[in-house]
Formats: structure tokens, sequence, C-alpha cells
């Protein structure tokens, strides 16, 4: 069996989502917070989910999960469970959790379906949000440049969520951005038998494109918005 959660994951922290923590000394267990430590475990989970580090058709027990961070196997067991709820595991009895495996064809169903509802929604609020407020998010666009740069794809998948949220937000419609939170995550997990980390030049360009469909939303330039959801959306399948 895998000796649990290795390499970067071990590295994070949790605050809103993940936050890029110091390396650690090789062999030393990652420093978790006691408080709230069933959520910074969820966390540093799905960021290792993203990374690669829990692999597809993998099987991992609590325990040796739970050595690795230095917690009891309870709070990682009730993180897996949570991951179960999502899609992300199954539970294997008496063994632990194996991570779902999943093809291309999982993916495409998850971009569509993020496509139906999204793409609607951002073309109404292109028309109707004012200029002001997109220019608000900038910083998140310029968040997701820096992120991209790092080459690390869970440090880039957690400002992606951030800044498609903040955009969906403007909707007012909290059970949509929730939802489509979900799907967004669920679409950044691994394929079975592709690559474990995107090429840092792919996340770049998804990058490159947050940027040029916000300023298409601050000069209100619907048909340049139009174009670059439907290409950032065929990218993302």
């Amino acid at each position: 069996m895998r000796q649990g959660v290795q390499g970067s994951a071990a590295a994070y922290t949790h605050s809103e989502g993940l936050v890029p923590g110091p390396r650690r000394p090789a062999g030393e267990r990652p420093v978790i917070q006691r408080a709230s430590v069933r959520g910074q475990i969820l966390e540093a989970l799905r960021t290792a989910l993203v990374a690669g580090e829990l692999k597809p058709g993998e099987v991992y027990s609590a325990p040796v999960l739970g050595d690795r961070f230095g917690v009891s196997a309870t709070p990682v067991r009730e993180a897996m469970q949570q991951l179960a709820l999502e899609g992300a595991v199954e539970v294997v009895p008496n063994r632990g959790f194996r991570v779902v495996e999943r093809g291309a064809r999982e993916l495409a169903e998850l971009v569509e379906v993020r496509e139906l509802l999204e793409v609607p929604v951002m073309l109404r609020l292109a028309r109707t949000v004012p200029a002001a407020r997109w220019a608000e998010l900038r910083p998140l666009a310029q968040d997701t440049v820096r992120a991209a740069a790092s080459g690390c794809p869970a440090t880039y998948a957690e400002s992606d969520r951030a800044f498609h949220r903040a955009m969906l937000a403007f909707s007012g419609n909290e059970e949509l951005v929730r939802i489509v939170c979900d799907l967004h995550r669920r679409a950044q997990w691994p394929l079975v038998g592709g690559p474990v980390r995107h090429a840092r030049a792919d996340l770049v360009a998804d990058a490159a494109e947050h940027v040029s469909l916000l300023e298409a939303l601050v000069v209100r330039d619907l048909e340049v918005v139009r174009e670059l959801v439907a290409e950032h959306f065929a990218g993302a399948a």
C-alpha cells in the first residue's frame, strides 16, 4: 500500500482554500493546527488529489495518512468520507479508501454541465454588472497569473476556482455558486492514465484568458466576452 500523502500536499495549510506553506525538511511531519483539524485535512487531501499525489485506483488507509499528517486516524477518516460523498474516493471495507478512476468522458460531462450553468449567467452579468464591479476582480485575475507561473497545479486550481466563484457571485445566487464550485473542483481531479500535472504553459494560457475575459467585461465588449467564455470552456474539456 502506498504511504499516504507525499510531497507538496503536506506543505499546505487551510485558510480560505489552501495556502502554500514552506517546505518542511525531509522526514519531518507537517504541522497541523488543532483548530478545525478535519477541515485542514480535507483541504490537504483535496490538494493531494489535484497534485496527483493521491493516485487514481490506489487505496489509502486513514491510519497511514493520519501518521503522515501527525494526527489520529479519525479526522482523516471523516475527511475521506466527505470526499466519498463528493465522488473523489470510494470506501474499501477493512482497507481504506480508493481514489476513483475517471476518464475523459467524465471530465467532458462535468465541463458540459458547468458550461450549461455558467455561460448564460456570465453573458447576462456581462450586460448588467457595472464596469467598476468587474474591475474589482483584477487582483483575483492576477492571482491566477502568479499561481500559473508557479507551475503548481494545486495552487492554480484554488486561484482558478476563486476567480470563477467571484464572477458568479455577482449573480446573487448562492446555490448556483455552490453547485458550480463543486463541479469545478471535481473537474480539476486528474484522469486515470493522464498527466499527473498540467503543463505550466497550459496554466499560463488559462490564466491569461482570465485577464482577457475580465478586461472585455470591464469595457462591456459582449462579442469578445462570448468568444472568450466559449474558448475557456473548450480548453477546460
